[in-house]
């Protein structure tokens, strides 16, 4: 609820004891204390937001890579060194490449390495002694070599004969010898392995030869002046920086200074303080715990997946998509705030990467894209338009800014698009983060409105059956009331939904109102006046009852307890004074409870369910009736102040008037008589 609400509750209830319990009020099952209470609520509320941004200020430190804590440069091949002499303070060693130790320790394997087995001499006598015999018989039997017998089978030949002393020769079939091949099918089986893998050993052995290569190749000696101010940046030069940041990030550095955190602290704080400055004095409305808290997980949750993306992998920082940010926050705010949002976290990120400013510029822009492109998520499309209108523009200013840094279209490569590529698709996926968004803190965006729209719903179809009438006139009310909000550059979508749902409480006992009753008879006019009124304002608690009930967002409530702000019951309060002129009244017991109107759309409905309601009335419709109706009834309310908690110019209210005007006259313009035919 707005905090302008709450200071119109304090002034407008505290006054009334016999209207309130406890001197609170409870509006949308909140409630909302007098000037005591008030201001210590009020001070309560500040003091949270406050610890809720020192927590989002620490959060975002604690998730820094490591590596942010050292001295970090920002340098280019081709370009002068920007900073002082660079001047090694202790012996830097010179670290080998992954691959190059890699290599190395392969290399070593291969060279000196081979596995060790054990021998089990046990078994080798044990299977000699049992193989001696059969190894005799097939020997008395003759082993052949392969080749002749095949050759004698490739001859045809059945029999060879064998000989011992070389006169006596004995002829026998060829199976009754052996080859080589068939003697071991049948010795071979009775052979055991005597060899084991000794793992223990010979893991020890490898890691062993592993240890013993070097993971360093030099020393860079402590006080070597690596380069000098404003000195042009070559390879070599690059690369011996590369080496001395390589062991500042990996702790062999000493030189850490503590200053670099209070620096980054200072920055962090900075950068959440001016999102905290727009919020109190631009967005005061939002400057309450919901928003605080959902500013700050959004923020949180991308500067936690930088910090993971630089220190555990090598992908590049644009995988990570931080249009969610303004996507987000303008689904469910104004660009501007989207877009303060958005710069606090880019500022922020810009801290760890390894190139601010062309991060920062790149983000900027696809920032201000976002927030252009897309108001309200009514259709997925959209999303995906936006999501394409990123992606040009990644492309866009990378291409343009590379070849502007380095003067040559070879500097670009296609990695990076890929990037961007990935980034679009993972800024589609938002889709489900909105309907998440809308069921943890309780938003609405546009595709719940619309959702809410329609007239098929249960609730809207229950509502057109038991009150026909009066649906018929939200139908119309909400027509009207939806061109004046386009006119004025309101949410026209939140008027419509409002709108269909601002008489919902009527449904309850539609009898007692006139657009419901077919038969001419009126309950009404057979009770006193005051509790007539009683009844007739009971439709707007009603409503709010049955709008919780089936569970409407609060920014539909509000439409509801607000169309009719604090106004009288003018029927019946005119009546009863026109019939006692001479007695006090109770003005409580013909006034609606209000709240009044608190934004231009709930204003603009309750201009036009009044000019609706009245036009019903009219004896004739014609330019001239319209016209003075309408600037009666709108009249009337602004006079008693039904508007003074809303934002609307006295431009906006003669442009509603005139939407108006046009409308009515639309609808109630003369139609031709039909002539009968004549038999």
């Amino acid at each position: 609820m707005p905090q302008h609400l709450d200071l119109y509750i304090r002034k407008k209830y505290c006054n009334f004891a016999s209207r309130i319990v406890s001197e609170k009020v409870v509006l949308a099952n909140k409630p909302y204390y007098c000037k005591g209470e008030y201001m210590k609520k009020e001070t309560g509320q500040a003091i949270l937001n406050v610890l809720v941004l020192v927590a989002l200020v620490a959060a975002c430190i604690l998730v820094f890579p490591s590596r942010t804590t050292n001295v970090r440069y920002y340098y280019e091949v081709g370009k002068p060194w920007t900073y002082e002499a660079l001047i090694t303070e202790a012996d830097i060693p010179i670290q080998k490449s992954a691959e190059q130790l890699a290599a190395e320790r392969a290399e070593a394997i291969r060279n000196n390495y081979a596995p060790f087995f054990d021998m089990d001499t046990e078994i080798m006598v044990e299977v000699a002694d049992s193989l001696k015999p059969l190894v005799q018989e097939i020997y008395a039997h003759g082993v052949m070599s392969a080749e002749d017998y095949k050759q004698l089978q490739t001859d045809s030949f059945t029999k060879a004969a064998i000989s011992t002393d070389g006169i006596t020769y004995k002829p026998h079939l060829l199976d009754y010898y052996y080859t080589p091949g068939s003697a071991y099918n049948i010795v071979g089986i009775y052979l055991s392995p005597n060899l084991t893998y000794n793992e223990v050993k010979s893991l020890a052995r490898k890691e062993s030869l592993v240890s013993e290569i070097g993971t360093t190749q030099g020393v860079i000696a402590k006080g070597t002046k690596i380069i000098d101010k404003d000195e042009m940046v070559t390879t070599d030069i690059f690369n011996q920086i590369q080496i001395i940041e390589a062991a500042q990030q990996s702790g062999t550095d000493i030189d850490k200074p503590w200053p670099i955190y209070v620096g980054q602290v200072m920055l962090v704080l900075f950068f959440v303080g001016m999102l905290a400055v727009y919020l109190q004095v631009f967005r005061k409305q939002y400057w309450s715990l919901k928003h605080i808290v959902f500013f700050s997980v959004l923020i949180f949750l991308l500067v936690g997946l930088c910090s993971l993306d630089i220190s555990l992998t090598n992908w590049s920082i644009y995988l990570i998509p931080l249009a969610w940010i303004p996507l987000l926050v303008r689904v469910f705010y104004d660009a501007r705030t989207a877009f303060m949002v958005h710069i606090t976290a880019v500022m922020i990120i810009a801290l760890m990467v390894a190139s601010p400013f062309e991060f920062i510029v790149i983000q900027i822009l696809v920032g201000i894209v976002t927030v252009s492109s897309l108001k309200d998520v009514e259709r997925r499309s959209q999303l995906a338009q936006t999501a394409m209108f990123v992606f040009l523009t990644y492309t866009f200013v990378y291409t343009a800014y590379t070849i502007a840094r380095t003067g040559s279209f070879t500097a670009l490569e296609w990695q990076p698009y890929l990037m961007f590529l990935l980034n679009a698709l993972l800024l589609v996926c938002s889709y489900g983060l909105i309907y998440l968004c809308e069921k943890v803190f309780h938003f609405v965006s546009a595709t719940t409105l619309v959702e809410l729209t329609n007239v098929n719903s249960h609730l809207l179809q229950e509502f057109s059956q038991r009150a026909p009438g009066t649906f018929q006139h939200v139908l119309q009310v909400s027509n009207l009331a939806t061109e004046a909000a386009k006119q004025i550059g309101a949410n026209s979508l939140l008027v419509r939904t409002g709108a269909l749902y601002h008489d919902v409480g009527k449904m309850v006992h539609p009898e007692y109102f006139t657009e419901n009753q077919s038969d001419g008879y009126n309950p009404l006019k057979e009770l006193p006046y005051d509790q007539a009124a009683q009844i007739i304002i009971r439709h707007v608690s009603d409503g709010v009852q049955l709008a919780k009930k089936y569970n409407l967002p609060q920014v539909v409530i509000d439409f509801i307890a607000t169309h009719h702000g604090n106004s009288r019951v003018r029927y019946f309060y005119n009546s009863w004074v026109n019939e006692h002129p001479n007695e006090q009244i109770d003005e409580s017991l013909f006034t609606y409870l209000g709240p009044k109107p608190q934004t231009k759309e709930t204003a603009i409905l309750m201009m036009a369910d009044a000019v609706e309601a009245r036009s019903r009335s009219l004896d004739e419709y014609t330019p001239e009736t319209i016209d003075a109706m309408v600037e009666q009834m709108v009249g009337a309310q602004v006079n008693d102040g039904q508007f003074s908690d809303t934002n609307l110019t006295f431009k906006d209210v003669e442009d509603i008037k005139r939407v108006f005007k046009e409308r009515l006259e639309d609808m109630f313009h003369h139609r031709i008589k039909y002539p009968e035919l004549k038999k």
